[in-house]
């Protein structure tokens, strides 16, 4: 009897603390929790199309369609006001297609293409897509079969890119490894006005053999004021049991701390990453995580991060009265 007592008591503690985890969570953020957000990493595809979709969501999302008001139905309620759709396909048509599809919905306030600057009709392309506003830049990493390590010695992938430079465009990279780390410092250094943007940088574990590397490469990012990262992905498989998700902000504080470390307050931003997110850590999931991570720090530093960071980064065109703008 004594023993079942005691569980229940532990259960009905247990159900408490449970319950008013919002509430605290709540209270700990609310010095931020009115700051506006652009969010600078969506993806848009329609596998319903007649020509269909390279791509059409990964992990958990179903459906072959991701569109933006699929997108501000949940977005808005945040207080996101603004977001950037990033490359879901390696088609060059494709980029006309994302800047039809966002040209009438004023979330949408950029597109990252995908152009290749090793291509010799790079630059006639580049020409072409940039002379709408909305596009912003293109993505080039470990995708599509893309290899940003090789091409960073390619003197005319560095000459697409420094067309993107002169034309105040932006190089988002995709998908972090050591040898694109340690290329975006070598474009850099090639391209030293090139903006550029590593994304879903928490995720990437460096492991006991590769740490003074990644050390390393972390301390030459740190001295190049155009190098940004995307605080996206942070929720991710971590610890000794493969695919094994841990919610919450402990698991990940530590690296974020290296990351706001390496990248000071001024070369941080926000990506949620939908809809690869879903199934893993759920848009309202990530932003309650990050305003918490924020809610110990200034609300200059939050600012920066939520929104004021992305116009450095991306200049984006500001379409509706509630997207913030700097004085």
């Amino acid at each position: 009897m004594k023993k079942s007592l005691i569980s229940r008591r532990h259960f009905l503690g247990t159900v408490a603390v449970a319950a008013a985890l919002p509430r605290v969570l709540k209270a700990a953020t609310a010095g931020v929790a009115d700051i506006p957000i652009i969010d600078t990493h969506i993806h848009l595809f329609d596998g319903n199309r007649p020509q269909g979709a390279p791509y059409k969501g990964g992990r958990k999302f179903v459906g072959g369609v991701a569109l933006p008001a699929m997108y501000a139905k949940f977005a808005r309620p945040l207080g996101i006001v603004g977001a950037l759709e990033v490359d879901a396909s390696p088609w060059v048509e494709d980029n006309l297609w994302v800047l039809e599809t966002i040209q009438p919905e004023t979330l949408m306030v950029g597109t990252i293409g995908n152009l290749q600057p090793e291509k010799p009709e790079f630059g006639a392309y580049l020409e072409r897509y940039a002379k709408n506003p909305l596009f912003r830049g293109i993505r080039y990493g470990n995708n599509w079969g893309y290899n940003i390590a090789q091409q960073a010695d390619n003197p005319v992938f560095i000459d697409g890119l420094k067309l993107m430079a002169k034309g105040k465009l932006v190089l988002d990279t995709a998908n972090p490894r050591m040898d694109l780390l340690q290329a975006v410092v070598k474009v850099s250094d090639k391209v030293p006005d090139l903006r550029i943007i590593i994304d879903h940088l928490p995720s990437f574990d460096p492991t006991p053999q590769n740490q003074a590397d990644y050390d390393a490469v972390l301390k030459e990012i740190a001295s190049r004021p155009q190098i940004y990262t995307k605080l996206s992905e942070i929720v991710h498989p971590v610890g000794p049991q493969p695919g094994t998700l841990t919610p919450g902000l402990a698991a990940y504080r530590d690296r974020l701390d290296t990351l706001m470390r390496c990248f000071g307050e001024d070369r941080v931003v926000f990506g949620s990453d939908w809809p690869n997110c879903v199934g893993v850590s759920e848009v309202p999931d990530t932003v309650a995580l990050v305003r918490e991570y924020f809610s110990t720090k200034s609300r200059a530093a939050a600012e920066k991060y939520f929104w004021k960071n992305s116009i450095a980064a991306y200049s984006w065109i500001k379409r509706e009265p509630g997207q913030p703008a700097l004085a």
